[in-house]
This record gives structure tokens, sequence and C-alpha cells, in this order.
């Protein structure tokens, strides 16, 4: 049964890290749109703000995925000094990562529940519905949740988290 949850958490963030490498593109697409449109005089209302909500979304859907990968920026200095404390010190900063991210996440549920209610729209020229491009921000923000989560549970359980060394760490050792 946990095999099985591991997976399953594991297809999720790296489905995640899929979506953020098709947001990258389409941010590519948009920037190329944008350029032929000023050579064509054609106008591209919006470009800017969707290439701005792209980026967002990119961002916030590789954030699962990157912790998992040893890619977010942690304290292994600190933590390689802590010694036979350094299980103390990884439950602390994920006890806190799980907490603000849990929080994050609440707060941008929140924040597209609220844009749906009085129905916000874009201060920019593409007058987009402001929850579309805060959706994907708040499913990355609830995913980073879950995934900080899940480490915490697994380094109480088994006494290492799921997070992969990063190559600064693997250097140092």
């Amino acid at each position: 049964m946990a095999c099985a949850i591991r997976r399953a958490l594991d297809a999720v963030y790296d489905l995640a890290a899929l979506l953020a490498a098709l947001c990258l593109v389409l941010i590519l697409t948009v920037i190329v749109l944008q350029m032929a449109s000023r050579w064509t005089g054609i106008p591209f209302h919006g470009s800017s703000e969707y290439a701005g909500y792209l980026m967002a979304a990119a961002s916030f859907l590789a954030f699962a995925h990157a912790l998992n990968q040893g890619a977010h920026i942690r304290v292994s200095l600190l933590l390689t000094a802590l010694g036979r404390y350094r299980f103390w010190g990884e439950l602390w900063g994920l006890a806190v990562g799980t907490a603000a991210s849990g929080y994050l996440a609440w707060y941008a549920v929140r924040t597209v529940q609220t844009s749906i209610r009085f129905n916000d729209i874009s201060q920019g020229q593409d007058a987009t519905p402001i929850w579309i491009p805060q959706l994907p921000m708040a499913a990355g923000a609830i995913l980073l949740a879950v995934c900080f989560a899940d480490n915490l549970v697994t380094l109480i359980a088994r006494g290492s988290d799921n997070i992969r060394a990063s190559a600064i760490e693997d250097a140092a050792e």
C-alpha cells in the first residue's frame, strides 16, 4: 500500500513538472507570437500578461518536483554540522516547511475562491478572469504542501525523507 502511494505521489509530482515544462514552451510561443505581431503590425493584446501567468504557473507547478530532486536551497552545511542531531534538524525544517507551504496553499485556494466570487478580471488589455491564472498557482502550492507533508511523514516513519541529494551535497561528501 505504501509503495503504491509513493509511486502515485511521485507520478503526480512528475506530471506537475511536465506541465511546468509545457508552460515554459508556451512562454516561448507567446514571445515568438509577440515578436511576429510587432513585425506584422497585428496587435496581440495581453501577451505580456499571458507570459507572466505562464511563468507563475511554471514556477508553482515545478516546486514539488524540485523539492524531491533536491533542487531547492537546503541548509546542508548546517544539517551536516548537526552530526547525530541531523534528524532533528531535518524534522524541524520539514515541519516548518509543511506549515508554511500549507498556509500558502490555503491562502492560494482562498484567493482563487475570492476571485471567482467577485468575478475579478485582470487589469491588462486581455481581461482574463483572474482565477484562471491563479488556479495553476494554487494547484502547485497544494502539491508543494503535500510534498512537504509527505517528506515529513516519511522522515518520521523511516528516519529519512524522499529528497534526493543534490549535486552540491554529493560533492561535499
